[in-house]
C-alpha cells in the first residue's frame, strides 16, 4: 500500500468549555457569605497548519478524528479554569481545506500558513456572575459550551516549479531520477508510477522543483486510468514539461500522444494550455530513425539531450516565476454569527437559530428554576419571545433550540399543571 495519499476527510472538534462553579463565601464572623464560583476555563481550538516536514495526508487514512483538550471546571473563591490548549494539526504544504459541500475554507500553500478549523467552546461563568438586587444568592452557573465540530476534506496540491506530463512508461520517473534526488519505482510495465514524485533540480545557480506526475491516458479527465485523480497535481505547476515516448508507443505516433495529453489537459482546466511548456522526446537511444519527431530529444540513460533539457527549463522557470509571482494562500474568514432567526422545520416544529440565542440554552442548567427563570429573561431581553409570536408560534407549541425541545408560554398566560413543562432533547 502506498504511504502517499493526497485526499483525506477530517473530524475535528474544539474542546469542551468548562463548567461554572457554584460556590458561597464562607469566613468567620461573616453573617452571609456571597457567592463566589468561578468560571469555567475556554476549550482549546483546532488549528490546520502547513508544515514542509509532511510529506502526505497519510496520517488522517486511518485515524481522521482530532480533539483539542477541553478547559477545566471553576471552583469556589472566584478561582477561573484553566484554558485547554489548542491543537495544532501539520498537513502538507499545497493542502486546500473544504466543507463536505466542497466550498474551499482555506489554501494552506506555504509553511506555517493556517486556518481555524474549530473552535473551542466558551468557558460557562461561576455564579459570582448572577448576583443582582432581586437575586442575592444564585443557586446556579453556566455550564461549560460545546466545542465546535466539523468534518473538513482535505485535498493535496503539489507545490512544484515542473510538471512532467506523459503516457504510462514515457520516461518521466527515469528522468526526475536521473536530474534529481529522487529515487521513484521504475520498471517496464505500465502504471508503475502509482503517486507523483518530488525532485529539486539544481542547474548552475538555478534550483526549481520537478514533480514527476503518474502517466495520463485518454479519457483521464474523464476518471479514465490512474492518472486522473493525480491531474490536481500539475496545476499549481509553473511550466509544463511534455514527454513523448519515441521507442514503444505502438500506435500512437508522438503527434498522437501530444494531442491526448494536451486535450486531458485542456479538459481537466482550460488555463493549463496557456502555461510554458516543453514538448520533449525521450528514449532516443532506443528509438527507431523513421520516428517523426523534430524537437528536443533526450535520453534518461545515457544522459543525451539532458544539459539542453534543463538550461530550458531553467529559463522557463525563471521567466515565470518573474512574470507569476508567488502563489498565494488565503483563507475564507468565517464572521461570528450576529442575532438569530426563527424557522420551521419538516415537520411542523419551530425552531430558533443562531448562535448567540442556541448558547444561551446550551451552556444553561435546565434542571435548576433559577437557572430557567434566568434563560427565560434572557429570552425576553434578546426578543425572542417576541420573534417566536411574530412568527406564528401559540401557547403551549414546542419549540427547539440547540438540540433542546421547550415548551412555549405566552406573557401573561399562567403555565397548566397538566402540560410537561421540564425541556427534552430533540
Amino acid at each position: 500500500m502506498s504511504d502517499f495519499t493526497d485526499e483525506a476527510m477530517v473530524n475535528l472538534r474544539g474542546g469542551d468549555g468548562g463548567a461554572g462553579a457554584v460556590a458561597f463565601r464562607r469566613e468567620p464572623y461573616v453573617d452571609r457569605g456571597g457567592p463566589d464560583g468561578g468560571d469555567g476555563g475556554k476549550g482549546g481550538d483546532v488549528w490546520l497548519v502547513a508544515d514542509r516536514n509532511i510529506a502526505s495526508l497519510i496520517a488522517f487514512r486511518d485515524h481522521p478524528h482530532r480533539r483539542a483538550p477541553s478547559g477545566a471546571h471553576g471552583s469556589g473563591n472566584n478561582r477561573s479554569g484553566g484554558t485547554g490548549a489548542d491543537l495544532i494539526v501539520p498537513v502538507p504544504e499545497g493542502t486546500i481545506v473544504r466543507e463536505r459541500d466542497g466550498a474551499v475554507v482555506a489554501d494552506l500553500v506555504h509553511s506555517r500558513d493556517r486556518v481555524l478549523a474549530a473552535r473551542g467552546g466558551q468557558g460557562g461563568r461561576g455564579n459570582a456572575h448572577f448576583l443582582s438586587n432581586n437575586r442575592r444568592a444564585p443557586g446556579f452557573a453556566e455550564q461549560g459550551e460545546y466545542g465546535e465540530e466539523r468534518w473538513l476534506r482535505l485535498e493535496l496540491r503539489l507545490i512544484a516549479d515542473v510538471a512532467l506530463v506523459g503516457f504510462p512508461n514515457a520516461g518521466k520517473s527515469t528522468l526526475i531520477s536521473s536530474i534529481s534526488a529522487a529515487k521513484p519505482k521504475i520498471a517496464d510495465y505500465p502504471f508503475t508510477t502509482l503517486v507523483p514524485n518530488l525532485g529539486v533540480v539544481r542547474n548552475g545557480d538555478s534550483e526549481f522543483v520537478v514533480a514527476d506526475i503518474p502517466g495520463l491516458i485518454e479519457g483521464a479527465s474523464e476518471g479514465r486510468g490512474l492518472g486522473h485523480q493525480f491531474l490536481r497535481h500539475v496545476e499549481r505547476a509553473r511550466v509544463l514539461v511534455v514527454l513523448l515516448d519515441l521507442a514503444s508507443m505502438e500506435g500512437h505516433s508522438p503527434a498522437d500522444q501530444e494531442r491526448v495529453l494536451l486535450d486531458e489537459l485542456g479538459r481537466h482546466e482550460p488555463a493549463l494550455l496557456e502555461r510554458p511548456r516543453l514538448v520533449i522526446g525521450t528514449k532516443a537511444d532506443v528509438a527507431s530513425d523513421d520516428v517523426e519527431f523534430e524537437g528536443l530529444r533526450i535520453s534518461a540513460v545515457t544522459h543525451e539531450g539532458l544539459d539542453r533539457l534543463l538550461g530550458a527549463t531553467s529559463q522557463l522557470v525563471e521567466e515565470a516565476r518573474a512574470t507569476a509571482g508567488e502563489v498565494e494562500s488565503f483563507v475564507v474568514h468565517r464572521p461570528a454569527e450576529e442575532g438569530f432567526s426563527v424557522r420551521r422545520d419538516e415537520d411542523g416544529v419551530f425552531r430558533v437559530v443562531g448562535r448567540i440565542a442556541e448558547r444561551v440554552v446550551a451552556m444553561a442548567d435546565l434542571t435548576n428554576r433559577e437557572a430557567m427563570a434566568y434563560v427565560q429573561d434572557r429570552f425576553r431581553r434578546l426578543g425572542v419571545d417576541r420573534a417566536l409570536a411574530r412568527a406564528g408560534v401559540r401557547h403551549g407549541e414546542t419549540v427547539r433550540i440547540a438540540g433542546i425541545e421547550l415548551e412555549y408560554h405566552e406573557p401573561g398566560v399562567p403555565e397548566s399543571s397538566e402540560r410537561e413543562s421540564s425541556p427534552r432533547r430533540s
